[in-house]
């Protein structure tokens, strides 16, 4: 018996299980779903992501619960006590979206779906890495997932970075998975490093370049002389999910290839 019921305290069990066609399932979401757009019109709301309503959860009656990381993991331990089967998944890798992909799908029964879905997205990151291939150069980028205190990207944003014809400027700190292990304490650091480009995905709110780039020193960023600093949305580059090998590949892409071509 596949669950039938089944509540997704993270954006990417949503998105993989509407896009295989099971949004059926889903009884709850988290509040912080975007993608897809329709699933929060459909969905209850029951969750943030360090928080959940777990007597509105219990109330819809799930057989399955499905988190993502270690930071869910007070909410995993209530539910498990509630009685509640729960499967929290703890992928950081571009290679673990893939799996998770087929993971999730074989756990309701579409195997074939999943895989199918998995070489979509492995078919588009073989076509973004080969168009990087032809890039001119090869732009350092500097990704800064919070800014205070500045926290580099985790690893699949400097895979993706790489993929997309980047080199990401802190490589030592992508497979660090908490965030607290990837603060770069040293600002200055940043200028030593002088990326080419400078991308923002601050969670929970908006970039704003011209507060990065009035930083004390960092005018000397080739990034900041020549005006390359930009977003990129959240939803679609911090979820460990389909959209960041979509879209979120594309966008780094995108302002990665109009960087090297300066």
């Amino acid at each position: 018996m596949y669950p039938s019921r089944i509540v997704c305290l993270t954006e990417e069990p949503t998105e993989v299980l509407y896009a295989i066609g099971e949004e059926d399932r889903i009884v709850g979401i988290s509040g912080f779903t975007v993608r897809p757009p329709r699933a929060r019109k459909e969905k209850p709301k029951v969750s943030a992501f360090t928080s959940a309503k777990i007597g509105e959860i219990l109330k819809l009656e799930p057989d399955l619960v499905i988190g993502f990381s270690d930071i869910q993991a007070d909410i995993a331990r209530d539910l498990i006590k509630a009685g509640i089967e729960v499967w929290i998944s703890n992928h950081r890798s571009v290679a673990g979206i893939l799996g998770y992909i087929r993971r999730l799908a074989g756990m309701v029964g579409r195997a074939d779906a999943g895989e199918a879905l998995a070489l979509r997205a492995q078919a588009h990151i073989d076509a973004i890495s080969a168009a990087a291939a032809a890039l001119p150069r090869r732009p350092c980028v500097y990704f800064e997932e919070w800014d205070d205190s500045l926290i580099s990207g985790i690893r699949w944003v400097g895979e993706l970075i790489r993929i997309a014809g980047g080199d990401d400027a802190f490589p030592e700190l992508t497979d660090n998975s908490l965030a607290r292990d990837r603060i770069i304490a040293d600002r200055q650091e940043v200028v030593r490093r002088a990326p080419d480009l400078i991308l923002g995905s601050w969670c929970g709110k908006r970039f704003r370049p011209e507060t990065v780039a009035a930083r004390p020193g960092w005018d000397a960023i080739p990034a900041v002389r020549n005006g390359e600093l930009h977003e990129i949305k959240s939803p679609i580059i911090l979820q460990p999910g389909p959209a960041a090998l979509f879209d979120g590949l594309d966008a780094l892409h995108a302002r990665i290839a109009a960087c090297a071509r300066r």
